[in-house]
């Protein structure tokens, strides 16, 4: 504890979490446990088709591939510590960890945001120019796209991180929620932190609307495109092929407008806390299934590593 005037300031925090019966939070950590490990192991299983599949070394897959290891480091962020509170009631985290955990849980949101939008523009190069698809999204492109997707995201968590870091924090040292988020962060801090708000504002503006808006934009170009295919049928499948990360892009985006975009005078954390369950653990979970459930090629290989397997 250390002393600035009559304030004391706080060297670590109490993480509150879900302030419930006992076994009830028992129930919570078997159940996001559970949770968990499937999230865990369905992304590890993408990663793992796509590196041994030669027919998944495609764009696509690839920019999944890559999709899935920034989830497992966004779910992984957060859920660990809060399984440990759950278990044994220990909700104490250090200032540096509660810091790691911010810039970990920020970055790789940003960087999942990114890779939503190179999917994107991945899904109109090979609809709306197919006879150009292999020309535009070369290897070399490929590889262009994906290196500035996770530079782009772990950056965009260093300002923040750093303005967070320089802050001062008072008691009662307790953080409203499951992990170490921004609001409640600022909720506990002895100084002026409007600059630091309008800077935080600016990038999530800049991250979340700029990355949906890019996204939508392909989408536009998509439907005109679609729309002019004489064929149902060929609507019906062109639509199929981008229903599944559609589906993704406005989950993810539209709880980050809710929680991130919005007035601090509106925050309710116990929503909040809902709310970021839903995005922070059932959407990583969703993810795979609604990528892969209706694809062909993901299919296929699945059928052929069990098949190997079996031999």
């Amino acid at each position: 504890m250390f002393y600035i005037g009559n304030r004391s300031l706080a060297s670590s925090f109490i993480i509150v979490g879900f302030e419930t019966f006992r076994e009830i939070e028992l129930f919570l950590f078997s159940l996001f446990l559970v949770m968990y490990l499937i999230t865990i192991i369905a992304h590890l299983l993408i990663i793992g088709l796509v590196s041994i599949d030669k027919c998944l070394h495609k764009p696509m897959y690839l920019f999944l591939a890559n999709f899935s290891v920034v989830e497992i480091g966004y779910v992984t962020a957060t859920v660990p510590k809060m399984l440990d509170g759950l278990l044994t009631g220990d909700k104490e985290i250090s200032c540096s960890a509660c810091l790691l955990q911010f810039y970990c849980f920020f970055a790789f949101a940003a960087t999942e945001n990114c890779f939503l939008v190179v999917m994107g523009y991945d899904r109109y190069v090979a609809i709306c120019q197919p006879l150009r698809y292999t020309i535009l999204m070369a290897k070399r492109t490929t590889l262009i796209l994906t290196i500035g997707a996770w530079t782009s995201g772990l950056m965009a968590a260093m300002t923040p991180t750093l303005w967070v870091a320089s802050l001062s924090f008072c008691y009662p040292n307790q953080i409203d929620h499951f992990f170490c988020d921004y609001a409640p962060l600022l909720k506990l801090s002895c100084e002026d932190t409007s600059k630091g708000e309008f800077t935080f504002m600016v990038i999530s503006w800049s991250m979340i609307w700029g990355c949906f808006s890019l996204t939508l934009v392909s989408y536009a170009f998509i439907i005109y495109s679609v729309l002019k295919i004489p064929s149902v049928e060929g609507q019906k499948k062109a639509f199929n092929t981008c229903a599944s990360h559609l589906t993704v892009v406005s989950i993810f985006n539209g709880t980050g407008i809710f929680i991130y975009i919005r007035p601090n005078s509106t925050i309710r954390f116990t929503l909040d806390k809902v709310v970021s369950i839903f995005y922070s653990v059932v959407t990583p979970l969703m993810n795979p299934v609604i990528y892969c459930l209706r694809n062909k090629d993901v299919k296929k290989a699945v059928y052929k590593v069990s098949q190997g397997c079996g031999a």
